[in-house]
């Protein structure tokens, strides 16, 4: 993690998200609770299927942009999978999944980015 916070990776990857139809789009800014990472993003999806596409969106997109991709957890299980791209932890759930664990509440202390803007030009290409 770097002292400044790495918001270019955080917008890559809520765009890739968004590229891939993921609903409910979050940012956390989580870079003063703990040092894991400067963002969390929590994204969900209709199906497994969306669950995946939208993991490889991202991780095709991360890895294009010559950031570093460090793990991927829970690909297999489909219902909750965590990228770790080092400054930016995301968090890809089905609607149910999301909803069950609901990471929002657990990290309410945490700023909201607002995406709208960045999800509003995306919307425009």
């Amino acid at each position: 993690m770097t002292n400044q916070l790495n918001r270019p990776l955080m917008e890559l990857i809520v765009k890739a998200a968004d590229d891939r139809l993921g609903q409910d789009i979050v940012a956390l800014e989580v870079n003063q609770l703990t040092p894991l990472a400067d963002y969390f993003v929590i994204v969900s999806a209709k199906n497994d299927r969306q669950v995946n596409a939208i993991v490889e969106s991202i991780a095709e997109a991360v890895e294009a942009a010559d950031y570093t991709v460090k793990g991927i957890e829970g690909k297999d299980g489909h219902a909750w999978v965590l990228i770790d791209c080092v400054d930016v932890i995301v968090h890809v759930f089905n609607k149910e999944v999301r909803s069950h664990y609901n990471i929002e509440k657990l990290w309410n202390d945490a700023p909201l980015v607002n995406l709208t803007a960045l999800l509003e030009n995306d919307d425009e290409d």
